[in-house]
């Protein structure tokens, strides 16, 4: 792929989760290999480019505001287009372009593979017809053992490979990851699969992310021997629902194989496993996590609520009796594994009576960390339609007072994890040593500051005894 002889610039805003994150990894890559030249400051570039979230309503309303916070950088001599891409603009499409003219335009996933072409387009003045949003579910076959031989022509976010990438920017050989690294840190989110099957009564996202569809093993496992050639010690392994890896392949044990795999990788110390499915956490793949040596106890289980009635009105399974017993289980074999997950409150049907029982489940579970939402419509779900809708302020004042309640149990947790010791990864190093333990992910699950660290470099890993805590960070000294 040759590339014009003038690079012109582009700066890069990535939104959301991580799985997100992947994905701006490609788009850089096709962006860099289109002739394009990633630039750090907005300010700087000719374009601006936001890989929006179309998650939740706040995290809707945030990729508005970074879109109009882009689009008051033109005029000032470098950025001429601000463009839309990811979740929110696959979802909306024409919808998002026309209540939005302050973008240039807005590109879906089947963009992604031609985004330098079409980047190139808007700077030369020229127009993009923004899709008319679709099922994307219906691009693929019912059946999953279908879907790997009828994906051709089917563009998948995070599933891509280019052959004729340039070698720095892709592996020499094998199958040629579409990724530029777009962080510095030692952790880097790897997409194991993209869509989902499932049918949650609250959840748009299968509309527009499309039907569940697993990465080959061995792409995976090459891009993760690149993601270590480019300093990463911890791969974060990511999807829509990570306990359904494989099915599509004909395996529904892939992801213990897969593990394992990734176990052999020279140069990768830890890996995490995100988002499972707690009515798919079979037994064998918690023995797979808890006795894989680089495979860290770490479980982020989605239970979403914990009354039985109410999680059949979500078109989910499970209940508090059922979840506890998970927990308990993996504790009783590994007192030190980490447990995060995230609830909705005031989703339709919801009574005091639920309430309670998620709280009692909240007390008794004791989560190093968990996340509480405020249930709120989205287009096209069952949620919107079904009766027994929760007055918005008692949604509101239900999730302040879980999130005031979750604030200190998870504060207790820290507090109970002092005394014991740990691994942790350095991430940061200034005035005190900055890293993660293993039972908290990327981000969100807190810190861990070590205060004697001898000399260390970004991605050691050491053995610390936990000293204090401060909500869910810990303080810790090296053992």
């Amino acid at each position: 792929m040759s590339a014009p002889d003038h690079l012109m610039t582009v700066h890069l805003v990535s939104m959301g989760c991580a799985r997100n994150d992947v994905d701006s990894e490609e788009l850089a890559a096709r962006m860099e290999a289109g002739g394009f030249r990633l630039v750090d400051d907005p300010a700087d570039a000719e374009t601006v480019v936001v890989n929006t979230c179309g998650f939740i309503e706040q995290a809707k309303k945030d990729s508005v505001d970074t879109l109009l916070a882009a689009a008051d950088l033109k005029g000032n001599g470098t950025t001429t287009s601000v463009v839309a891409v990811g979740c929110m603009a696959e979802r909306y499409g024409r919808e998002l372009a026309e209540s939005l003219p302050e973008a240039d335009a807005v590109l879906g996933f089947d963009d992604y593979d031609d985004i330098a072409a079409r980047l190139r387009t808007i700077l030369d003045g020229g127009s993009i017809e923004a899709h008319v949003p679709r099922d994307r579910r219906t691009l693929l076959p019912l059946s999953p053992v279908d879907r790997p031989t009828a994906r051709v022509g089917v563009s998948v976010p995070g599933h891509g490979t280019a052959p004729d990438l340039p070698a720095a920017i892709a592996p020499a050989s094998g199958p040629r990851a579409t990724r530029r690294r777009l962080g510095t840190g030692p952790s880097a989110p790897l997409k194991i699969a993209s869509g989902c099957d499932r049918r949650c009564a609250f959840c748009a996202i299968p509309r527009f992310r499309g039907s569940y569809l697993s990465r080959p093993v061995a792409d995976i496992v090459e891009e993760a021997h690149w993601l270590v050639d480019h300093g990463v010690k911890e791969v974060f392994l990511v999807s829509e629902n990570s306990s359904s890896y494989g099915k599509d392949l004909g395996d529904l044990r892939l992801l213990e194989k897969l593990l394992v795999s990734l176990d052999k990788v020279d140069g990768l110390e830890w890996i995490r496993v995100s988002y499972l499915q707690p009515a798919e956490l079979r037994p064998g793949l918690i023995d797979t996590m808890l006795m894989t040596d680089k495979v860290v106890p770490y479980f982020d289980l989605s239970f979403q609520h914990a009354s039985g009635t109410l999680l059949r009105r979500m078109r989910r399974f499970g209940d508090a009796e059922s979840f506890l017993n998970i927990i308990d289980s993996i504790r009783s074999r590994c007192p030190e594994a980490g447990f995060r997950s995230n609830f909705i409150a005031g989703f339709p049907g919801e009574t005091d009576a639920d309430v309670e029982v998620l709280t009692d489940f909240l007390q008794r579970a004791r989560l190093d960390v968990a996340g509480i939402f405020a249930y709120s419509d989205e287009e096209g779900t069952e949620g919107a339609r079904l009766d027994g809708h929760v007055d918005e302020d008692v949604i509101a004042a239900r999730r302040e007072d879980l999130a005031d309640l979750i604030d200190e149990l998870v504060s207790q947790r820290a507090e109970d994890r002092i005394g014991s010791r740990g691994r942790v990864m350095v991430e940061d190093i200034g005035d005190a040593v900055i890293g993660r333990a293993e039972h908290q992910g990327p981000e969100v699950d807190g810190i861990v500051t070590v205060a004697d660290a001898p000399a260390v470099r970004v991605g050691d890993i050491i053995d610390v005894e936990f000293v204090g805590a401060d909500g869910v960070d810990l303080v810790a000294r090296c053992v």
